[in-house]
């Protein structure tokens, strides 16, 4: 079987059948039986194409617009997983070159079957119409007729695929009531461990219930104020721009000052301290609920509205997410639970434990491991809300639908697991000494700084990349018009904003001491989750910059950590 000669994700130029026009196209995949190359042109247009009728992207033969035949279908329109930016890229103005064309046979009406025109949202309606026994109300052209569409690659699942994400959606809640359940007790071993359920259900308290749903009421209320600015998001499958409303510094204040007002007219926040456990339960029967109708609504969403990680598969796609940006009118169901509920609500509960700790151990002033647990987490937060826009660009925004996995994580998972230190030190007081202290402040100081500059340079040089400022940075040309940044902190490691994360995380866990390990799962958690996305980073990046991306690997080899990793 002779060898293919193009690979997977590569932009080369493919000839549109019946014509002599050579367009830019993105190889999909490669039937090695029928030795046919899918590919997708830029307006959305897939095809398969023999691999005489593709060549190299440079050289000549190449007409003048690099999409797709104008006439037949708004060029440009990449979808959501297309121009997920998890690295440093910047826009070109395109290079026009002047039009040439090659003499070729004349085709005749009856073009093989090997080619598919039809754009999929029209091959959709017309598969619809067909399985009605309707006729279309226009006939299409003799020459669309003839055609033959071709089967899109079929999506690969990640996480595991099925088995998976069940393990996932039974496991974490598991886990989750496991961490709380050892921050209570003497010995936080798991070799030691007699966990003291209470009864099952005590674990339901409709008190706690309503609490939870008046704080996510009163965080919807904040979000749907008119306050800061609106700004678009990336381009969308058929081009829209989503609107959102950037306002999560303020709902923060508000927040707080809502707090602070309540606890000088006497307000004892004890209570969410006695009952943390059940509050965490009633958080995870909410995202059970929001999961399901989430999954039942997007039945009905059209296909140019699913998130590109969903597959039609049932459990898979709860999961993931079907939908990729559900919303009831302008309330963006997913942009809301990212950061509002679950961030400032993790800072309201390291708030808790700093005064349950000063009740529980009769403490005049909260301990310094307390301050410095509360101090830089309460710092993380602040930066996410007050950076609010960058959230736009995210995988989980631009990729990821919502289903199970973004709910869970934005509404469990963040605020009751990520304020385990603060929780652990309410019954382990750790004493820390000054020196000690100020060299994990170092620390953390350190992580920021690296987290914040290398977020700060990806964002300014998207947004110009001609910025006069930028001008000393290297970059790598891309065959989508953008280009990558070589150097500066995009240059030290690949990633180097997941490195700040983890030396951050490291710094949290510090002032809790190494009597435990518990304190640390954070670390080993968050170690895991970023080497996982960096890897779902890296194949995504691979498979739309493609050569360009392979250059930029070579110039930069070490993914998080130099010389490790």
């Amino acid at each position: 079987m002779p060898s293919r000669k193009f690979a997977d994700g590569e932009v080369v130029r493919g000839r549109w059948p019946g014509s002599s026009l050579y367009y830019e196209v993105e190889i999909l995949s490669f039937d090695g039986k029928s030795q046919l190359y899918a590919v997708k042109y830029k307006d959305g247009t897939e095809l398969e194409l023999k691999e005489s009728d593709i060549k190299k992207p440079f050289g000549n033969s190449i007409s003048t617009y690099n999409g797709g035949p104008e006439p037949k279908q708004n060029e440009g329109k990449d979808s959501p997983h297309r121009t997920m930016q998890s690295h440093g890229e910047g826009k070109d103005k395109p290079h026009r070159r002047p039009q040439e064309r090659v003499t070729m046979p004349h085709k005749s009406s009856n073009v093989s079957t090997q080619y598919s025109l039809r754009p999929r949202r029209e091959e959709i309606k017309f598969n619809e119409v067909n399985s009605k026994g309707e006729k279309p109300l226009a006939e299409e052209p003799d020459l669309l007729r003839t055609f033959h569409v071709a089967t899109p690659p079929r999506k690969e699942m990640e996480f595991g695929g099925v088995p998976g994400a069940l393990l996932i959606m039974l496991g974490l809640p598991a886990v989750a009531l496991l961490l709380l359940s050892l921050c209570r007790e003497d010995d936080p071993s798991l070799l030691r461990f007699r966990p003291t359920w209470p009864a099952l259900c005590d674990l339901w308290e409709p008190r706690a219930a309503a609490l939870y749903l008046l704080w996510l009421s009163v965080q919807a209320l904040f979000y749907l104020l008119p306050v800061g600015k609106v700004v678009e998001g990336l381009p969308l499958v058929d081009g829209r721009r989503l609107k959102y409303r950037l306002n999560g510094f303020s709902a923060f204040v508000l927040t707080a000052a809502v707090l602070g007002a309540g606890l000088l007219w006497g307000l004892q926040l004890h209570y969410l301290f006695d009952h943390f456990l059940q509050l965490a339960v009633a958080a995870m029967v909410f995202t059970a609920v929001l999961s399901v109708y989430l999954y039942a609504r997007a039945q009905s969403a059209p296909r140019d509205e699913l998130s590109p990680a969903s597959c039609g598969n049932a459990i898979y796609d709860f999961f993931i997410g079907r939908e990729l940006n559900p919303r009831v009118g302008s309330f963006d169901l997913k942009y809301f639970c990212e950061l509002r509920p679950g961030l400032i609500g993790w800072v309201v509960i390291n708030l808790v434990m700093l005064l349950a700790e000063m009740k529980v151990q009769n403490r005049a002033t909260p301990s310094l491991a307390m301050v410095l647990v509360n101090s830089f987490q309460l710092l993380y937060v602040v930066d996410a809300l007050w950076n609010e826009e960058a959230l736009l660009t995210t995988m989980d925004i631009v990729h990821d639908g919502f289903g199970f996995m973004l709910a869970f994580g934005d509404l469990v998972w963040v605020p009751f697991t990520y304020s385990l230190q603060a929780f652990y030190l309410v019954h382990h007081p750790h004493e820390l000494s000054w020196p000690l202290a100020a060299l994990i402040t170092a620390l953390k100081l350190c992580g920021y700084v690296i987290f914040r500059c290398a977020n700060s340079q990806k964002n300014a040089f998207r947004k110009n990349p001609s910025d006069p400022k930028l001008a000393h940075l290297k970059t790598i040309h891309t065959s989508t018009g953008k280009n990558l940044l070589v150097s500066g902190w995009w240059g030290f490691v690949r990633h180097p904003n997941y490195l700040g994360d983890l030396i951050m995380a490291l710094a949290w866990s510090l002032p809790c001491g190494f009597e435990h390990a518990l304190p640390y799962f954070y670390v080993a958690y968050f170690s895991v989750l970023l080497v996982h996305r960096e890897a779902r980073d890296e194949q995504q990046c691979r498979r739309k910059y493609g050569l360009a991306w392979e250059r930029y690997c070579q110039c930069v080899p070490y993914r998080l950590l130099p010389g490790v990793y």
